[in-house]
């Protein structure tokens, strides 16, 4: 069967430590008894685990040579490859509508929109694991008070419990990335509500860190317009001599709804 050579427009490094797969793969079972959906199986090294499991398993693969390769590879397997674009689905269809558990081996520069767009569909994805860029892995899991917390922390912790798992090297790849990859677990926490206008917290969040270095009191002043400035009392609050990354998520959801009660 002829191999798949790694395509660099679209960020493949492909596993070969078979040992790390099947560790992958084991990550779901945190997850049991609900469907798997894989990203980016290229040729099926997580595939392959998977599809052992005792629960339905379907795989996005946006590269055409790959699902050929896959169609061949797990012909078991071929009415449940989609040959498709992850980032422009739409979530609700792939399992009629039933929970799953989200997995892959993920694209480097589009891991952060893949999770972006798992929250979009939070009440369908119970699970996500997979392996990352280790710096991402690490910003996701950071707690407050630390350099890697940032807008994905904040975001993901809202409705998720995040784990690092384990660290794994760049020899295990073809080619070899130029930085260390990371498996995480993330598993729905008990939030259903916020406690806030969630739109409004995204802004907010995104807003203060990306001018992270900067206090709350100078960081928040985008957010409003010449006519609806807060009062300098808004302003003089304490929390606001604080830097986003000092933030827990409560402290957010507070911020939140401290600014709609100006904005009205």
């Amino acid at each position: 069967m002829k191999q798949v050579k790694p395509k660099k427009n679209l960020g493949q490094h492909f596993l070969t430590d078979l040992n790390i797969a099947k560790r992958i793969a084991d990550t779901v079972d945190a997850c049991p008894d609900i469907p798997v959906l894989e990203i980016g199986p290229g040729m099926g090294v997580l595939t392959q685990y998977l599809v052992e499991k005792p629960r339905e398993v379907k795989a996005v693969e946006i590269d055409s040579e790959s699902v050929e390769y896959l169609h061949d590879a797990f012909p078991k397997l071929r009415d449940n490859i989609i040959g498709e674009d992850f980032l422009r689905m739409d979530l609700n269809s792939i399992f009629g509508g039933r929970p799953f558990v989200l997995t892959g081996n993920y694209p480097y520069d589009i891991s952060s929109q893949i999770f972006f767009k798992m929250l979009d569909y939070k009440d369908l994805i119970p699970c996500c694991t997979g392996m990352i860029q280790r710096e991402v892995a690490q910003r996701m899991a950071s707690a407050p008070g630390n350099k890697a917390y940032g807008i994905l922390s904040v975001m993901i912790q809202a409705w998720y419990d995040v784990e690092y798992l384990f660290t794994v090297d760049e020899g295990v790849f073809n080619p070899p990335p130029k930085v260390k990859s990371a498996v995480i677990r993330m598993t729905r926490n008990s939030v259903t509500d916020l406690g806030c206008n969630e739109s409004l917290f995204k802004r907010v969040v995104k807003s203060v860190f990306n001018q992270r270095r900067k206090m709350l009191r100078v960081s928040l002043r985008q957010l409003f317009s010449k006519e609806n400035l807060p009062s300098a009392e808004f302003f003089a609050q304490d929390i606001m001599t604080r830097r986003p990354e000092q933030l827990s998520i409560a402290e957010f959801v507070e911020l939140t709804n401290q600014v709609a009660s100006v904005l009205g």
